[in-house]
């Protein structure tokens, strides 16, 4: 008995352990950005707010239609990762492009620009526009602690290539690479965890 006895805390102390292991599924944020108010229109003519994105996480993302670097393979990126969480039955989410050049990028040229990359469902993508140049370049910085400038006589914009998961509530929790080594399973799983905890 007395063996037993003194077994008991460690025994306690393993499952304990073992519990905190099998709850793997809750998401540990990295950051705390809260998304700055904004009004935009999106590639379908629709208004988008922050509050209309409120309540789903969303995966964003900086990016502009006459790109000839870095934009094209984040949005195949993007793709890939919508075709792995369509797979996997994951609805409860959006996806949301930031234009860096919306004088240029009206509605109907995001539109066009979406329908190259094939995606499996673009009622999830917001991709937005209607708001000033300098709007855009602050906005970046505040929300999302990352740069967006662009330079006279030039039609290429300076811009961030992360992708950045916003929570329920329009705060920015983790930031991934979006360009090379993407780490699509772990924002797939990232995205998965942080509806689970919102449910």
């Amino acid at each position: 008995m007395r063996k037993i006895a003194k077994l008991m805390p460690i025994l306690l102390l393993f499952a304990v352990i073992i519990a905190g292991c099998s709850s793997g599924k809750n998401f540990k944020a990295e950051t705390a950005y809260d998304i700055q108010e904004f009004s935009a229109t999106n590639q379908k003519g629709d208004q988008v707010k922050l509050d209309s994105l409120k309540g789903k996480p969303w995966i964003a993302m900086f990016i502009f239609t006459t790109c000839t670097t870095v934009c094209p393979p984040m949005t195949a990126n993007m793709a890939d990762i919508q075709k792995t969480l369509h797979e996997k039955k994951i609805n409860d989410y959006n996806i949301v492009g930031f234009t860096v050049d919306p004088t240029i990028d009206t509605e109907k040229k995001l539109a066009a620009y979406l329908k190259n990359y094939n995606v499996v469902d673009d009622s999830k993508w917001q991709f937005l526009t209607g708001y000033s140049q300098a709007f855009i370049e602050k906005f970046a910085v505040d929300s999302f602690k990352t740069l967006v400038k662009k330079t006279d006589g030039n039609d290429q914009v300076m811009h961030g290539t992360s992708f950045s998961l916003v929570d329920q509530k329009g705060v920015v929790v983790k930031s991934y690479s979006g360009v090379s080594n993407v780490p699509k399973d772990e924002i797939v799983t990232d995205l998965e965890s942080i509806i689970e905890d919102g449910k």
